[in-house]
Protein backbone atom coordinates (compact mmCIF):
# COMPACT_ATOMS: atom_id res chain seq x y z
CA UNK A 1 0.00 0.00 0.00
CA UNK A 2 1.35 3.39 -0.95
CA UNK A 3 -0.82 5.85 0.96
CA UNK A 4 -0.93 6.17 4.72
CA UNK A 5 -3.74 8.30 6.08
CA UNK A 6 -3.45 9.57 9.65
CA UNK A 7 -6.53 8.15 11.33
CA UNK A 8 -6.13 10.42 14.37
CA UNK A 9 -6.79 13.53 12.27
CA UNK A 10 -10.18 12.16 11.19
CA UNK A 11 -11.08 10.92 14.66
CA UNK A 12 -10.24 14.30 16.25
CA UNK A 13 -12.48 16.00 13.69
CA UNK A 14 -15.54 13.89 14.56
CA UNK A 15 -15.23 11.11 11.96
CA UNK A 16 -15.10 7.36 12.52
CA UNK A 17 -15.42 4.17 10.49
CA UNK A 18 -17.28 1.11 11.75
CA UNK A 19 -18.26 -2.33 10.50
CA UNK A 20 -21.16 -2.48 12.97
CA UNK A 21 -24.19 -3.05 10.73
CA UNK A 22 -26.57 -1.81 13.42
CA UNK A 23 -25.15 1.70 12.87
CA UNK A 24 -25.86 1.75 9.12
CA UNK A 25 -28.38 4.30 7.85
CA UNK A 26 -30.17 2.07 5.36
CA UNK A 27 -32.33 4.91 4.01
CA UNK A 28 -29.30 7.04 3.18
CA UNK A 29 -27.47 4.11 1.57
CA UNK A 30 -30.50 3.09 -0.47
CA UNK A 31 -31.18 6.66 -1.59
CA UNK A 32 -27.59 7.17 -2.73
CA UNK A 33 -27.33 3.87 -4.58
CA UNK A 34 -30.78 4.11 -6.18
CA UNK A 35 -30.75 7.82 -7.08
CA UNK A 36 -27.14 9.03 -7.26
CA UNK A 37 -24.87 6.12 -8.16
CA UNK A 38 -24.28 5.13 -11.77
CA UNK A 39 -23.93 1.44 -10.90
CA UNK A 40 -26.97 0.57 -8.77
CA UNK A 41 -29.85 2.76 -9.96
CA UNK A 42 -33.10 0.88 -9.63
CA UNK A 43 -31.83 -1.52 -6.96
CA UNK A 44 -34.82 -3.03 -5.14
CA UNK A 45 -34.97 -2.39 -1.38
CA UNK A 46 -35.05 -6.11 -0.58
CA UNK A 47 -32.03 -6.76 -2.81
CA UNK A 48 -30.00 -4.13 -0.97
CA UNK A 49 -31.09 -5.45 2.43
CA UNK A 50 -29.97 -8.95 1.43
CA UNK A 51 -26.70 -7.61 -0.04
CA UNK A 52 -25.84 -5.71 3.14
CA UNK A 53 -26.70 -8.69 5.35
CA UNK A 54 -24.32 -10.91 3.36
CA UNK A 55 -21.41 -8.48 3.22
CA UNK A 56 -18.75 -6.97 5.42
CA UNK A 57 -19.92 -3.35 5.42
CA UNK A 58 -17.97 -0.23 6.32
CA UNK A 59 -19.80 2.92 7.38
CA UNK A 60 -18.12 6.32 7.52
CA UNK A 61 -19.65 8.60 10.15
CA UNK A 62 -19.36 12.28 10.97
CA UNK A 63 -20.61 13.15 14.44
CA UNK A 64 -22.44 9.79 14.39
CA UNK A 65 -24.29 10.54 11.13
CA UNK A 66 -23.42 8.28 8.22
CA UNK A 67 -21.64 10.05 5.34
CA UNK A 68 -20.01 7.15 3.47
CA UNK A 69 -20.26 3.45 2.78
CA UNK A 70 -18.53 0.45 1.22
CA UNK A 71 -19.31 -3.25 1.00
CA UNK A 72 -16.92 -6.16 0.71
CA UNK A 73 -18.28 -9.48 -0.49
CA UNK A 74 -15.82 -12.07 0.72
CA UNK A 75 -15.13 -15.56 1.99
CA UNK A 76 -12.50 -13.94 4.30
CA UNK A 77 -9.94 -16.50 3.13
CA UNK A 78 -9.21 -16.21 -0.59
CA UNK A 79 -11.31 -13.57 -2.35
CA UNK A 80 -12.94 -10.18 -1.83
CA UNK A 81 -15.08 -8.07 -4.15
CA UNK A 82 -15.23 -4.39 -3.20
CA UNK A 83 -18.39 -2.53 -4.21
CA UNK A 84 -20.86 0.26 -3.45
CA UNK A 85 -18.11 2.62 -2.31
CA UNK A 86 -19.19 6.23 -1.85
CA UNK A 87 -18.83 9.35 0.27
CA UNK A 88 -21.68 11.87 0.23
CA UNK A 89 -20.98 15.03 -1.78
CA UNK A 90 -20.82 17.36 1.26
CA UNK A 91 -17.94 15.31 2.71
CA UNK A 92 -15.80 14.75 -0.38
CA UNK A 93 -12.30 16.13 -0.88
CA UNK A 94 -11.40 15.57 2.78
CA UNK A 95 -9.51 12.31 2.22
CA UNK A 96 -12.34 10.15 3.56
CA UNK A 97 -12.36 7.77 0.58
CA UNK A 98 -8.61 7.16 1.02
CA UNK A 99 -9.07 6.62 4.74
CA UNK A 100 -11.97 4.26 4.02
CA UNK A 101 -9.87 2.29 1.52
CA UNK A 102 -6.96 2.12 3.96
CA UNK A 103 -9.31 0.83 6.66
CA UNK A 104 -10.76 -1.81 4.34
CA UNK A 105 -7.48 -3.21 3.04
CA UNK A 106 -6.02 -3.29 6.59
CA UNK A 107 -9.10 -4.94 8.14
CA UNK A 108 -8.00 -8.03 10.13
CA UNK A 109 -10.59 -10.32 8.49
CA UNK A 110 -9.34 -9.38 5.02
CA UNK A 111 -5.65 -10.22 5.37
CA UNK A 112 -3.91 -12.85 3.25
CA UNK A 113 -6.51 -12.89 0.49
CA UNK A 114 -5.34 -14.26 -2.86
CA UNK A 115 -7.42 -11.85 -4.92
CA UNK A 116 -9.34 -8.60 -4.58
CA UNK A 117 -11.64 -7.40 -7.33
CA UNK A 118 -13.72 -4.31 -8.08
CA UNK A 119 -15.32 -2.50 -11.00
CA UNK A 120 -15.27 1.26 -11.56
CA UNK A 121 -15.68 3.68 -14.42
CA UNK A 122 -14.15 6.74 -12.77
CA UNK A 123 -12.12 5.98 -9.63
CA UNK A 124 -9.09 4.08 -10.94
CA UNK A 125 -6.86 6.81 -9.47
CA UNK A 126 -8.15 6.15 -5.96
CA UNK A 127 -7.96 2.37 -6.12
CA UNK A 128 -4.54 2.24 -7.79
CA UNK A 129 -3.12 3.98 -4.70
CA UNK A 130 -4.04 0.85 -2.77
CA UNK A 131 -2.53 -1.69 -5.16
CA UNK A 132 -5.44 -2.30 -7.53
CA UNK A 133 -4.49 -2.72 -11.18
CA UNK A 134 -6.32 -3.50 -14.40
CA UNK A 135 -7.06 -7.20 -14.77
CA UNK A 136 -3.95 -8.75 -16.29
CA UNK A 137 -5.69 -11.57 -18.12
CA UNK A 138 -9.17 -10.29 -18.97
CA UNK A 139 -9.65 -13.20 -21.40
CA UNK A 140 -9.87 -15.49 -18.36
CA UNK A 141 -12.68 -13.53 -16.72
CA UNK A 142 -16.33 -14.01 -17.57
CA UNK A 143 -19.52 -12.54 -16.20
CA UNK A 144 -23.28 -12.58 -16.29
CA UNK A 145 -24.41 -8.96 -16.01
CA UNK A 146 -28.03 -7.98 -15.52
CA UNK A 147 -28.55 -4.31 -14.59
CA UNK A 148 -31.27 -3.60 -12.00
CA UNK A 149 -33.22 -1.58 -14.56
CA UNK A 150 -33.45 -4.69 -16.79
CA UNK A 151 -34.68 -6.80 -13.88
CA UNK A 152 -37.27 -4.15 -12.98
CA UNK A 153 -38.54 -3.96 -16.57
CA UNK A 154 -38.69 -7.77 -16.80
CA UNK A 155 -40.78 -7.92 -13.60
CA UNK A 156 -43.18 -5.25 -14.84
CA UNK A 157 -43.76 -7.14 -18.10
CA UNK A 158 -44.90 -10.26 -16.25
Amino acid sequence: MHIIMNEDVFLKNGFHISTDQSLLDFGMIFNYLDKESYWAQGIPVETLKKAIAGSLCFGVYYQNKQVGFARVITDKATFAYLCDVFVLADHRRLGLSKWLMQTIVKHPELQGLRRWSLATTDAQGLYSQFGFKQITRPERWMEIFTPYQSLKKEKEEK
